[in-house]
C-alpha cells in the first residue's frame, strides 16, 4: 500500500523519503490558478477513469456562461484545485506542527483523495439538477450530490478494482460529507482533517478557496481575497483550526466575497432565467427519457452531464417537442421575462414562506387578461454568509500569536461597526412566461406585495418597454 501515498511532502521524515520510482509514476498537471499541480500514483488511479473524466463535461457554474462568456471551466479543474488545496494545508500543518499533531502520509494521502473527489457526485449544470429539478420530479427528495459523490467513490474503487486501504477510503467519504446534513457524527482522530476538503463546523475550506478565485477569474471579477494568508497562518488548537486575530477581516472577506459571487453571479437575474427555462425543459422531458431514475444507480448516474441539453435539443422524438421549443427560446435568446424582484423585508425573513406562481395570480385584480400559474415563474433567491441568519465569525476561533496557547473569539464589536448587522438576505424574483403577459403579471406581483407587507417593496418599476411588448 505504501507505493500509492502521495510522495510530494519534503518535510516528511527521511525514512519516508519518495523514491525515484514513485516520482516518475507521478504526474504534473498545469493549472491556470495554482501552476504546476503534483498528483500522485493513487490519485492518478481515480483521474484516470471515466466517472472522473466525466467532471470535464459538467461546467462549474452552469449556465452562467450565457452571462459572463469566459465562465466555461469545468468540476475536473475545479477539483484538481481543490486536491492541490487540501495537500498544501496539511504540509502547511505538518511543516508547523509535525511532531504535536502526529499528521502522517496517509493523513495527507486521504484528505488529498477528499478534496479530488468531493464533486464526482455531482449532477448536469451545477446546482440546478438537486435543487431546482429533482425537487419538482420527485417530491420530498432530500438527495443531496455529496451522497452520490460517496456512493460514487465506492463504485470507481470497486470497478477498476483501485488497491487503497479501507481505512483511508472510509474517511474520504466522511471527509466529503464533512459539511452536509449526512455528515459522520461518530467520534475521530485528528478530527480538524475533516475540516479541511468541507468545513461543516465554521465553513473556511479549500473547497471555497478554488471556486472563488477560479470564479472570479472566469467572469472577470476582481477577487480581494487572499486565501494564501489563511492557509499559511493556520493552527491547530484543541483539534481545530484556528486562525491569528489579525487575520479576521480576511476571513470576513472570504464570506462577503462568497456573498458576492451568489448575488452578481450564480443567481444573476438573467441566470435564473435560463435556469427556470432549462428546468422547465427537464421536467417534461423527465418521463420520456427516465432522467430522475439515474440517482439511484452510480452506474447509470456517471453517464448524465451537460450534454442532456444537446440530447434533448437534436432528439426528433415528438414526446421531447416541449423541451426541445424551450431549449430553442434559451438559444435564440426568448427567455422568460423579468418583470421585477424585491428584497423580504429584514424582519421578515426569519420566517419568509417561499413565493409561489400561485401567490402571484391569487393577487391579480381584474382586468382583461386571466393569468395562470403556469404563465408565471418564480425565483426564491437565499444569499447568506454561509449559516443562514447566524454570522459564521462567531463559530471561528482565534489565536494571539505562535506563542499563545488560548483560543477565542472575536465579537464583532471589536472589530468594526462598518460589519453587516444581518447576515442572510432573501430576495423574491417573479419572470412571465411570456412576453405579452409582462404587464399583467408585473401587476400582480405589485398587487402581492402591497397585500403581503402594505407597500411596494420593490426597488424599480417594470421597463415600460417590456409591458408594452406584444
Amino acid at each position: 500500500m505504501g507505493e500509492c501515498l502521495d510522495e510530494s511532502l519534503e518535510s516528511w521524515p527521511s525514512d519516508v523519503t519518495p523514491s525515484q520510482d514513485n516520482r516518475r509514476s507521478s504526474k504534473y498537471i498545469h493549472d491556470n490558478i495554482h501552476g504546476n499541480i503534483h498528483v500522485d500514483k493513487l490519485s492518478l488511479k481515480y483521474i484516470d477513469t471515466e466517472q472522473f473524466q466525466r467532471l470535464r463535461d459538467l461546467k462549474q457554474l452552469g449556465f452562467t456562461h450565457l452571462v459572463y462568456p469566459g465562465a466555461l471551466h469545468s468540476r475536473f479543474e475545479h477539483s484538481l484545485g481543490v486536491y492541490w488545496l487540501a495537500g498544501e494545508s496539511v504540509r502547511y500543518l505538518q511543516s508547523y506542527q509535525g511532531s504535536e499533531l502526529n499528521i502522517d502520509r496517509f493523513d495527507a494521502q486521504t484528505v488529498k483523495l477528499a478534496g479530488l473527489l468531493h464533486d464526482v457526485g455531482h449532477g448536469p449544470f451545477s446546482h440546478l439538477f438537486e435543487r431546482e429539478f429533482l425537487p419538482q420530479v420527485l417530491k420530498g427528495s432530500k438527495w443531496c450530490h455529496e451522497q452520490m459523490s460517496e456512493r460514487m467513490v465506492d463504485y470507481i474503487t470497486d470497478e477498476h478494482c483501485i488497491d487503497i486501504d479501507p481505512g483511508i477510503l472510509k474517511s474520504v467519504k466522511e471527509m466529503i460529507l464533512a459539511s452536509s446534513e449526512f455528515t459522520v457524527k461518530s467520534a475521530k482522530e485528528k478530527c480538524f482533517l475533516y475540516d479541511i476538503v468541507a468545513n461543516g463546523r465554521n465553513g473556511i475550506d479549500v473547497d471555497k478557496f478554488d471556486y472563488i478565485g477560479r470564479d472570479c477569474r472566469a467572469c472577470g471579477i476582481g477577487c480581494n481575497f487572499e486565501f494564501q494568508r489563511l492557509m499559511e497562518g493556520m493552527r491547530v488548537m484543541g483539534d481545530e483550526i484556528c486562525y491569528r486575530a489579525k487575520e479576521y477581516l480576511t476571513v470576513h472577506k472570504l464570506f462577503s466575497m462568497r456573498a458576492d459571487l451568489y448575488r452578481t453571479v450564480y443567481t444573476h437575474a438573467k441566470v435564473k432565467a435560463v435556469e427556470l427555462m432549462f428546468v422547465d425543459a427537464l421536467v417534461k422531458a423527465n418521463d420520456y427519457l427516465q432522467i430522475s431514475s439515474s440517482i439511484h444507480d452510480p452506474a447509470e448516474y456517471w453517464k448524465l452531464d451537460d450534454t442532456i441539453l444537446k440530447t434533448i435539443e437534436v432528439a426528433p422524438n415528438p414526446e421531447l417537442k416541449e423541451s426541445r421549443d424551450l431549449i430553442l427560446r434559451i438559444r435564440r435568446r426568448d427567455l422568460y421575462q423579468f418583470c421585477n424582484e424585491y428584497a423580504v423585508p429584514k424582519d421578515k425573513v426569519e420566517h419568509f414562506k417561499d413565493v409561489t406562481p400561485q401567490d402571484i395570480v391569487c393577487s391579480q385584480k381584474a382586468s382583461g387578461v386571466t393569468l395562470r400559474e403556469e404563465d408565471i415563474a418564480v425565483s426564491n433567491v437565499k444569499i447568506d454568509l454561509t449559516r443562514g441568519k447566524d454570522n459564521p465569525l462567531e463559530s471561528i476561533h482565534f489565536f494571539k500569536d505562535y506563542e499563545s496557547e488560548d483560543k477565542f473569539c472575536i465579537p464583532d464589536e471589536r472589530v468594526s461597526h462598518l460589519l453587516p448587522a444581518s447576515f442572510q438576505d432573501k430576495i423574491v424574483r417573479v419572470y412571465s412566461k411570456k412576453p405579452e403577459l409582462v404587464e399583467a403579471v408585473s401587476e400582480a406581483f405589485v398587487n402581492f406585495q402591497l397585500r403581503m407587507y402594505g407597500i411596494k417593496t420593490q426597488v424599480h418599476e417594470t421597463p415600460d418597454k417590456k409591458k408594452r411588448r406584444r
